[in-house]
């Protein structure tokens, strides 16, 4: 059993105020693997208050400099990147093959871009020749909050302590209590690679405690949170009476629409991703659209694929899927397979219940439903499992009108070898990301949605700029070299 019940704050690792034990729980075997403290008010105030501390002088710290400490976090996380890869398999359930090559590389992945778009930031410019005493100056926004979800933990860390920290922000990350190990993990490579005592911060604890307090807190000037659009609405209402600064990456919905021009792997391509990570990710193709002259194919294909998805323990090496993070995520999908029965879809693969030969472990059979309608409950709301959704479409309007029928607005996809249609469909489908043929976005590129989904941009200079303020300075000496 691992018993980690520090908190790292100020530059070392103290008790927690008052303690109050939290088990981590395998999903795999359903037993607890390790114990936290969840954090109190006495101990996030006393995070905030090193944070504020340590803001003026790391705020003054020349970018190269802030830079050459980023840099060796990742010098750490080469030394004890198996150590962290096990870290999420065993707290989340990812398999320890993906844990190993999707989820851990997370870190050095964003941490190389981040540093490439730093190096293209102007942090004193001028506004334009015609003003040429004016400049905007770009400055650290202050003390931010950073609270970040159990589905992709390391991915939400990289993207929001990293940014910060070359901003030149200070920072209490408040980690998921499920996910808990990975992050501290990561608070040692702060530590071991030289960052400034106060700099960054960590405590565990709830949305209800920690989290709540973050987002009220009047010496943080910023809260960063990524995880349920429920989530989102209370934590915007706790900022508001302080005016904080409040970045939301939430939920969606993905659609994915496959016309009848579509590669031949394009059907394959999709169920897979919406596979990937138990179904556990907020921009999963979730519904599959499809052009009514292949839908029967595409039906017969998509169950296929699906019914050859293999499910295990994550301990376990090779390609399947894993456990979902807890019990109460397990119950919630069965519930949802369980309406998409009672609502008339057509289930195709998969169904209530655990894989064929498994008596315990959060796992989920790869469910698909054929003949799914818009207004159905598996359509609309966001299942966060391996659940797909195939819905058929008549022609390019119903397909956009039926993509654009939902809260949400993450990432949308599209398959068709006509560039002339992909181009309209970037346009017109309502979502902050559009993917296209199995083309992943570039290096450097924002993270991000519209309507309920949040409207943060992680990534890239994006990424870095939402932790900065613009000031406007007119009557610049620009014949001086502090420039």
């Amino acid at each position: 059993m691992i018993e980690r019940r520090d908190f790292y704050i100020d530059g070392r690792w103290v008790a927690p105020a008052q303690p109050r034990d939290c088990a981590v729980i395998d999903p795999s075997t359903e037993e607890a693997c390790a114990v936290i403290s969840l954090g109190g008010k006495a101990d996030t105030d006393a995070a905030v208050a090193a944070a504020k501390a340590a803001l003026p002088a790391w705020a003054a710290t020349p970018p190269a400099v802030r830079r050459r400490v980023v840099e060796r976090i990742l010098e750490q996380y080469e030394r004890r990147k198996e150590e962290l890869a096990a870290a999420i398999s065993l707290e989340m359930g990812a398999p320890i093959d993906m844990a190993r090559d999707s989820q851990a590389p997370c870190l050095p992945w964003h941490l190389k871009n981040f540093l490439d778009a730093f190096d293209r930031i102007e942090w004193i410019r001028p506004l334009g020749p015609h003003a040429p005493d004016d400049r905007i100056v770009l400055e650290p926004i202050g003390v931010v909050g950073l609270i970040t979800p159990w589905n992709w933990p390391m991915n939400q860390i990289a993207l929001k302590v990293i940014p910060a920290l070359l901003a030149g922000c200070t920072c209490v990350l408040k980690p998921s209590e499920e996910s808990p190990l990975d992050a501290m993990i990561f608070a040692e490579f702060c530590h071991d690679a030289g960052v400034p005592a106060g700099v960054f911060n960590l405590v565990n604890g709830d949305g209800a405690g920690v989290g709540a307090q973050l987002s009220s807190h009047p010496d943080v000037e910023m809260i960063s949170f990524t995880g349920s659009t429920r989530a989102g609405r209370a934590i915007s209402k706790a900022a508001a009476e302080t005016l904080k600064r409040v970045t939301l990456e939430l939920g969606g919905k993905g659609a994915n629409l496959i016309f009848a021009d579509a590669d031949d792997k394009a059907v394959r391509r999709g169920v897979l991703h919406l596979m990937n990570n138990s179904g556990q990710s907020c921009n999963a193709p979730s519904r599959m659209l499809v052009e009514r002259s292949i839908y029967d194919r595409v039906v017969e294909e998509a169950a296929g694929v699906a019914g050859a998805v293999k499910v295990g323990p994550a301990s376990e090496p090779g390609r399947h899927i894993g456990p979902v993070v807890n019990r109460r995520q397990w119950e919630q999908i069965q519930g949802y397979i369980q309406k998409g029965l009672d609502e008339g879809a057509r289930l195709v693969a998969g169904g209530l219940g655990l894989p064929e030969g498994m008596n315990k472990g959060f796992f989920v059979r790869p469910t698909v439903f054929a003949d799914v309608t818009p207004d159905m409950t598996i359509a609309r709301e966001e299942i966060f499992g391996p659940v797909l959704s195939i819905i058929p479409f008549e022609d390019e309007e119903e397909a956009v009108a039926i993509a654009n029928d939902t809260p949400y607005g993450l990432t949308n996809y599209v398959q068709t070898q006509d560039g002339a249609r992909r181009n309209r469909l970037a346009l017109r489908l309502r979502s902050g990301m559009v993917e296209m043929n199995g083309r992943s976005r570039g290096a450097g590129a924002p993270f991000g949605g519209v309507k309920a989904s949040g409207r943060a941009r992680e990534g890239g200079v994006w990424g870095i700029e939402e932790f900065l303020e613009v000031k406007a300075v007119s009557g610049w000496a620009s014949d001086m070299a502090a420039e």
